[in-house]
C-alpha cells in the first residue's frame, strides 16, 4: 500500500513539473534560463558603436503568464562594458509585454550617470501575428529622481502612433527573416533647470518565432540616426 501511494505521489509530482515546463512558453516559443540574444549597434553612417547583450536569467509562471527576468548589458565599440540593467517581460496569450526600462540600454544620456531614478512604465506590447495597416497600443516610460547636488530630474519617453507599416525580408548575421515593419513616433524629454525635448521616429522589424527585434532603426527628421541588428540567438 505504501508503495502504491509513493507511486501516485511521484506521478503527481511528475505531472506538476511537466505542466510547469510546458507553461514556460512565450508566443509559442519555449524559453528557459540561459537563453538570450545579441544586437550590434551602429550610427547613421554604418559605423559600429557597440553591442547590447540580453540574457534570460530566470523564467517563472505568475497568474497564468510566463514572466522572464532579463539582464541587459551594453558594450562600446571596443567591447568594454558600459552599463548593466535588469527588466522583466511577460507573455500571456498571444501578447509579449516588455517593460519599457529595456529602452534605456540604447540611451547615452549623461544625466543618468550619477542620478538616482525611479521609473514607471506602460508596457511595450508585441504580438505573434500582425496585419499590415493595424494600429498598436502606445507605450511610455517615466522617471523621477535627483542628480548630484540634489537637483531634481524628470524623464519621459512616449511611443505613440504605433502601426504595422508593412512586411519585408530582413537579413542579419542571425539569419533571414520575413518580418513585419512596425513604426512609431517617439518623444524623449528631460527636465532639470530647463526642459529638453527631442522627437524621433522608431522602426522595429518583428519576425515570427523570434522574441526580439531582428532590426531596429531610429530617425530624426527623416534622417537615420542609429540602428541595431540581431547578430546572435543562443
Amino acid at each position: 500500500m505504501m508503495k502504491k501511494y509513493a507511486l501516485i505521489s511521484l506521478l503527481l509530482i511528475t505531472v506538476v513539473i511537466s505542466t510547469r515546463i510546458q507553461a514556460q512558453k512565450c508566443l509559442g516559443i519555449s524559453v528557459k534560463s540561459g537563453m538570450g540574444y545579441e544586437m550590434a549597434t551602429y550610427n547613421g553612417k554604418d559605423k559600429l558603436t557597440g553591442k547590447i547583450l540580453y540574457n534570460i536569467k530566470e523564467v517563472n509562471t505568475e497568474n497564468g503568464a510566463t514572466v522572464m527576468s532579463i539582464e541587459m548589458q551594453s558594450f562600446d565599440a571596443k567591447d568594454k562594458l558600459q552599463t548593466t540593467n535588469a527588466y522583466k517581460c511577460s507573455c500571456k496569450g498571444n501578447e509579449l509585454m516588455v517593460d519599457m526600462t529595456s529602452m534605456l540600454a540604447g540611451q547615452e544620456n549623461p544625466l543618468f550617470k550619477d542620478a538616482q531614478m525611479t521609473f514607471s512604465s506602460t508596457d511595450l506590447i508585441y504580438s505573434d501575428s500582425y496585419t499590415v495597416g493595424a494600429a498598436l497600443k502606445d507605450a511610455s516610460l517615466k522617471g523621477q529622481g535627483t542628480m548630484g547636488g540634489g537637483m531634481n530630474l524628470t524623464y519621459e519617453m512616449l511611443m505613440s502612433n504605433r502601426k504595422v507599416a508593412g512586411q519585408e525580408t530582413i537579413t542579419t548575421p542571425a539569419g533571414t527573416f520575413n518580418a513585419f515593419k512596425i513604426t512609431s513616433d517617439m518623444k524623449v524629454s528631460t527636465k532639470t533647470i530647463m526642459n529638453i525635448s527631442f522627437d524621433f521616429q522608431a522602426v522595429s522589424f518583428r519576425a515570427p518565432n523570434v522574441l526580439w527585434d531582428v532590426r531596429s532603426e531610429t530617425y530624426r527628421k527623416d534622417k537615420l540616426m542609429a540602428y541595431s541588428i540581431l547578430t546572435k540567438i543562443f
